[in-house]
């Protein structure tokens, strides 16, 4: 009996040591699909560090190269090959176009295209998603698409998705505040909205307590939300149609083992979920299944995939990254 209870141990003893042993690799692989989409032994590539807060990564396959925010820098950069980071378009998402603090996360957080090639941001300074319409002149025009909910400014649009008819779906939490509640605020909630082709806007959620990472399924039949409030670490799922929501993933124990939250996500051609997580980045069945990890050992903000699907690209809160996939 103690020698079966002994080889138990040992083997107990064993497995823990190979999870830790896999945890000090770049990924971790938890089911086989994810064999698929990573290579258990693709590492962790840094492009440049010493921001404040990237964010909003975004591949621009017309001119081969990536970019992305600096939320506190207030300042859009890009990144190629040849030319490593330069600034692209400052300011980026503070124009003085709504009364916001000055030292807060004032610049554009999430981007992406609109069916026409543009540039469409979410501005925590401004407190609008907004289209720049000449990003190669040195001051950027704006355009305001939407910027309030009956009348009230939105706090800090976060993050937007666009389906293929040109709605805006977009997150509205309170991080572009210097504190969460203060004598600019007019909205008494943190908002998921659908901003419609024909100019309407609809109200998804109110009831989640930082809405910020979404996007939309590959049939668009689903709304994907990340709430990054670590004392409430989830993913919900909405129904596009009736914005009925149920939950998706549950984090509460992984934020107990690991730094860091559910920022931006976005869907691999294949459904599934590549989203940041506590640790670093998660993949996850379009079931709600944890397939895989990328363990970057700290906060990660946002993620995005190039045009196809080669690499990964990370924005930490100090750093832009990448990760080889499997296409």
């Amino acid at each position: 009996m103690k020698r079966l209870l002994s080889i138990a141990f040992l083997n107990f003893m064993l497995f823990i040591l190979s999870c830790d042993a896999q945890e000090k690799n770049d990924v971790t692989i938890i089911k086989k699909s994810a064999n698929s989409l990573i290579d258990k032994n693709s590492e962790i590539e840094v492009l440049g560090d010493s921001f404040l807060v990237a964010e909003g990564p975004l591949w621009d396959s017309k001119n081969n190269r990536l970019l992305f925010t600096d939320v506190r820098q207030n300042k859009l950069f890009s990144w190629d090959e040849n030319n490593g980071i330069t600034e692209y378009i400052v300011p980026s998402g503070s124009t003085g176009y709504a009364p916001s603090f000055k030292d807060g996360g004032i610049g554009a957080n999430g981007i992406t295209f609109n069916k026409e090639g543009q540039i469409v941001l979410c501005q925590h300074g401004d407190r609008r998603v907004a289209i720049v319409s000449n990003q190669k002149d040195n001051t950027p025009l704006f355009t305001t698409i939407v910027d309030n909910y009956n009348g009230k400014r939105f706090n800090s649009p976060n993050d937007l998705s666009i389906s293929k008819n040109g709605d805006i779906y977009f997150t509205d939490p309170p991080y572009g505040f210097k504190n969460f509640n203060n004598k600019f605020r007019e909205l008494d909630f943190n908002g998921v909205y659908k901003y419609s082709a024909n100019g309407g806007i609809r109200l998804i959620t109110k009831e989640m307590t930082r809405p910020n990472g979404i996007a939309l399924s590959l049939d668009e039949k689903y709304i994907y939300v990340n709430n990054s409030d670590r004392n409430d670490p989830k993913i919900m799922r909405f129904n596009s149609k009736s914005f009925k929501g149920k939950l998706f993933f549950d984090g509460t124990e992984l934020v107990k083992k690991y730094e860091g939250g559910f920022d931006g996500l976005k869907i691999h051609s294949s459904g599934n979920i590549f989203t940041t997580g506590p640790n670093g980045i998660l993949i996850l069945s379009p079931k709600g299944n944890l397939l895989a990890t990328i363990n970057y050992g700290k906060a990660i903000t946002n993620c995005n995939f190039d045009k196809d699907e080669e690499y990964l690209y990370v924005t930490g809160f100090d750093d832009v990254s990448r990760i080889k996939l499997k296409k």
